[in-house]
């Protein structure tokens, strides 16, 4: 729609980005190439951009450590596993074997979020982190199966659980490395605003539950139980399921682009406090990987003129930016308040939006 008063960001883009960066910090010098290629205009200037690019930074990070940690817990459990036959060890080492590497298609997500947008994809590569949160869930779901399959398989066919203590120590290795993952990766993912990072991070979390059970498989086959080990086994399957059951809920909300109300309350709170908003109309936010967009409509006097129009709503934009916790940009349109007898502008538009 042509309207003399709807905000396009480039009206006010900056001529001249922020000075580059220190020549010993090679990657700074790269995140600032980068900016460049973005075109960045508003607030997604370089100013803006180079946090939202460390961001990334960040989190990778923590999934190439998250990774290396896990890593190494699950070799040692699979170590124990090989000599012990345990199956709730086993379940315990592929659960967590899954979670680690989650960070791959996590990693894989955040180096494209990075890419500068095209004329193809006019919102960038943001999107890359919900099609990892996909894949997570699929991983979530295939190291179920395999547990299920796995102690349902013992409960049929009973085998005794050797070196008992060592299955313990596995246990409390498992719990030890998932938990210290867990408060990595939500502590970074809630710094940057990467759901899918929290949502990981709360995996391993739960994983390492998931350990503290084996002690009880241990217990009950240190006490003569035979079928303590595959009971444990299931029960670690339904934690797994439980956990799936979160993720999915989570991954659905984001590709349906769901957002906490309270943001938009937040958003809304903003604009009314702006001088020149006479009502706000429609308003709508959107996560692209763990970044935040937003569209708003606000009512301005119908008598302002376009330059007046286009200040009250750059000064919203950047109530927004001030309000919206990592929100990078939003596209604010500027409808004059309707005279009496005056017919709706948007009428013409009318027969585009009937269903």
């Amino acid at each position: 729609m042509s309207d003399p008063h709807r905000h396009h960001p480039d009206h006010h883009r900056h001529e001249h980005p922020r000075p580059g960066p220190s020549p010993a910090a090679r990657w700074r010098r790269g995140a600032h190439r980068l900016a460049h290629r973005l075109t960045p205009h508003s607030h997604e200037s370089a100013e803006k951009l180079d946090p939202a690019l460390e961001s990334s930074a960040r989190g990778l990070r923590a999934l190439w450590v998250s990774l290396a940690v896990l890593g190494a817990t699950a070799l040692v459990q699979a170590a124990v596993v090989v000599v012990s036959g345990s199956v709730a060890l086993l379940g315990d080492t592929v659960h967590n074997t899954a979670d680690a590497l989650t960070a791959v298609p996590l990693g894989i997500a955040f180096v494209l979020g990075r890419r500068a947008a095209t004329r193809r994809f006019t919102y960038g590569y943001g999107r890359a982190e919900d099609l990892a949160g996909v894949a997570i869930v699929l991983t979530i779901t295939a190291s179920a199966v395999l547990a299920a399959w796995t102690a349902v398989d013992r409960l049929l066919d009973p085998r005794p659980v050797a070196h008992v203590p060592a299955v313990a120590a596995a246990a409390l290795v498992g719990f030890a490395g998932n938990e210290w993952v867990a408060r990595y990766r939500i502590r970074v993912g809630r710094e940057i605003g990467s759901a899918a990072l929290v949502a990981d991070g709360l995996h391993a979390r739960t994983d390492g539950w998931t350990s503290l059970a084996v002690l009880l498989g241990a217990g009950g086959a240190a006490l003569g139980w035979g079928l303590a080990d595959p009971v444990v086994g299931l029960a670690i399957t339904a934690a797994i399921v439980l956990v799936l059951r979160d993720a999915a809920r989570e991954v659905f909300r984001r590709l349906m682009d769901a957002v906490d109300p309270a943001l938009v309350d937040r958003a809304e709170d903003a604009l009314g406090g702006v001088p020149g908003v006479r009502g706000v109309g429609e308003l709508r936010l959107r996560w692209i990987g763990h970044r935040l967009r937003a569209e708003v409509a606000l009512v301005v006097d119908g008598e302002a003129t376009v330059r007046e129009a286009h200040r009250i709503a750059v000064a919203a934009e950047h109530a927004l930016l001030h309000a919206v916790p990592r929100l990078t940009a939003a596209l604010v349109h500027a409808d004059p308040a309707p005279s009496p007898g005056e017919a709706d502008p948007h009428l013409a538009l009318a027969h585009h939006t009937t269903a």
